[in-house]
């Protein structure tokens, strides 16, 4: 069974997110979003509504689940067996970065970093940008999926 995780912190979860999730469901078997707890950051949505919109937008596929976890990822990988780590590149930094945390959890551990291209169309959005949008009151729907409203 090929499982894998695709940790973040999805604050909130945008469409680049949802479009590597949905392209990677014909790779694995099992794919567990994995939303990351950090108490040093400050989130613009709580946790429950992180899980919730992410919950929502993956509703209908029975390959995706969504959990929550504290610490390093690899070893939430040991702990649920699973055998990848799915990450999403947008540009060639965020490659640069990526790849040095592939490394470290191969060499850290025997899981293997499977790398995404985000589609063009969503390859400029970020949740940092969607959360900018929101703060400023724009129209982030179009940035989104339909789960994620801003109450």
């Amino acid at each position: 069974m090929r499982k894998a995780i695709f940790p973040g912190s999805f604050d909130p979860i945008t469409l680049g997110h949802e479009d590597i999730i949905k392209r990677s469901i014909p790779l694995f078997d099992e794919i567990v979003i994995a939303i990351g707890i950090n108490a040093e950051k400050k989130y613009m949505f709580s946790l429950e509504e992180r899980k919730h919109f992410i919950e929502e937008t993956f509703k209908n596929e029975p390959k995706v689940s969504v959990i929550t976890y504290e610490g390093l990822t690899i070893d939430l990988c040991h702990r649920i067996k699973a055998d990848f780590i799915l990450r999403g590149l947008r540009n060639p930094a965020d490659f640069e970065f990526e790849k040095a945390i592939a490394h470290t959890n191969r060499r850290l551990s025997k899981i293997e970093t499977v790398f995404l291209l985000t589609a063009a169309r969503t390859s400029y959005i970020s949740s940092s940008i969607v959360r900018d949008v929101i703060r400023n009151g724009g129209q982030y729907e179009m940035l989104v999926p339909d789960a994620v409203r801003v109450k």
